[in-house]
């Protein structure tokens, strides 16, 4: 039943009632066996193909209305879905019921001196509550790595994406249904009325996790309003160094690769930094490639100088994350002026190094803290699909508990089980 007409009473009453269906799934896919999870998620993919042409549709609701909004081209691709685009959902969900199950996984054991035999194993976080804005195929990740890790899901997802968002829901139903598992354990808000998301923000007693997926302002919100603890995706402001001993050519592919491959991404590279040492032999090339493919360049004064098309950068363009086909360019003075402008200007997210000199990239490497460092690869590679984890919720910026891609291991925790043969404490 959709709220769009009912009053916040109203309101409040559905999401306690989302919470509560929520917890009791909770208890239920904790003890679930690994085959009946699995069977749910090559059901839900099969769904998925099968109504590509409702999902499609629906999705077409959607871009409609986001054009007439004059949303960018960037976040267009976000919102749209493509037959291929199905199909990567659903081999996605194929994908993550053929990774090991999570639950119950022994992660280290030992004996006491007086016998006491101790296991680490892991458990399901509980309920997890993922807050996203435009990008609908997250629907699908995000309820397919919980229920594989053990986690009911409430699902918010943006404005922008709602008719698709239902369309894929609707999919994942399905292959509960064939399971056997409970709805609960899968459930999307159905409103696109904003009070929802301060609603689950303050429900502890039903959710154990916040997930936010999306802009600043969103991760903002949610970081301050919460009272519920928060595996926070912040905005991917990534850097593309290349150092002096780069090879031209791979470092051309690289930059372009990383920045233009999809520019909606949050690991699209956003700032290119050069080092003064090959700036004469490379830095042109570099940004004529851009410039040439259609992204604007905004460049400090050396770089102005390479290229006549270059405008010149503000100190805001180094702390943008433009997700469009814009990008920063700087030239340094070498690998230590390149981390400190990632340390001073960067989220943490994805940082990459274009260097043959392998004692500089492991240098890189070891000292620039962000959540995932790249050494001869483009910055498009940050995602979970990628790291063989068949999905993910987002890059977690964060330092505790998860960090980089959030897949079915880090939606997990994990609790002590130990066994005795009559033991007390003296």
């Amino acid at each position: 039943m959709s709220t769009e007409e009912n009053t916040a009473e109203d309101l409040q009453r559905q999401m306690l009632e989302l919470g509560a269906a929520a917890r009791a799934a909770a208890t239920v896919l904790a003890q679930t066996p690994v085959e009946a999870k699995n069977l749910a998620l090559r059901a839900a993919a099969a769904a998925l193909r099968d109504g590509g042409a409702a999902i499609l549709a629906a999705n077409a609701t959607d871009m409609a209305a986001a054009e007439q909004r004059n949303l960018t081209p960037a976040l267009l691709d976000r919102l749209l879905l493509t037959p291929e685009r199905i199909e990567a959902m659903a081999k996605g969900l194929e994908a993550v019921a053929e990774l090991a199950d999570p639950v119950g996984d022994t992660i280290a054991e030992w004996q006491r001196p007086n016998g006491l035999r101790i296991a680490r194993v892991r458990v399901p976080l509980g309920v997890i509550g993922i807050i996203y804005e435009s990008r609908p195929n997250v629907t699908a990740d995000a309820g397919t790595l919980c229920l594989k890790s053990g986690n009911a899901a409430i699902l918010r997802g943006g404005s922008e994406s709602f008719h698709s968002a239902r369309a894929i829901h609707d999919c994942l139903l399905a292959g509960l249904q064939a399971a056997g598992l409970p709805e609960g354990a899968i459930q999307l808000v159905p409103t696109r009325d904003r009070a929802a998301v301060g609603m689950m923000l303050t429900m502890p007693q039903h959710i154990d996790i916040i997930v936010p997926r999306g802009g600043r302002g969103l991760i903002e919100r949610v970081q301050t309003e919460s009272r519920i603890p928060v595996i926070a995706h912040l905005d991917g402001n990534c850097h593309v160094y290349v150092d002096g001993s780069a090879d031209l050519e791979m470092a051309r592919q690289i930059s372009l690769n990383a920045k233009l491959r999809r520019t909606g991404i949050c690991g699209a590279s956003e700032t290119l930094l050069v080092d003064r040492q090959c700036a004469a032999s490379h830095l042109a090339p570099l940004v004529k490639d851009l410039l040439d493919a259609g992204c604007e360049v905004r460049g400090d004064e050396y770089t102005q100088g390479a290229d006549q098309r270059v405008v010149p950068a503000t100190e805001a363009d180094w702390g943008t994350e433009f997700l469009d086909s814009i990008i920063a360019v700087k030239v340094v003075d070498g690998l230590d002026a390149a981390i400190a402008h990632i340390e001073n200007y960067g989220s943490h997210h994805t940082e990459c190094i274009i260097a043959d000199d392998m004692q500089t990239a492991e240098r890189f490497l070891a000292e620039v803290d962000s959540a995932i460092v790249l050494h001869n690869a483009s910055t498009q590679f940050a995602d979970g699909s990628e790291f063989g984890m068949g999905a993910e919720i987002g890059i977690s910026t964060n330092r505790l508990h998860a960090r980089g891609p959030v897949g079915v291991e880090q939606l997990t925790s994990y609790k002590y089980v130990v066994h005795g043969q009559g033991q007390v404490r003296p």
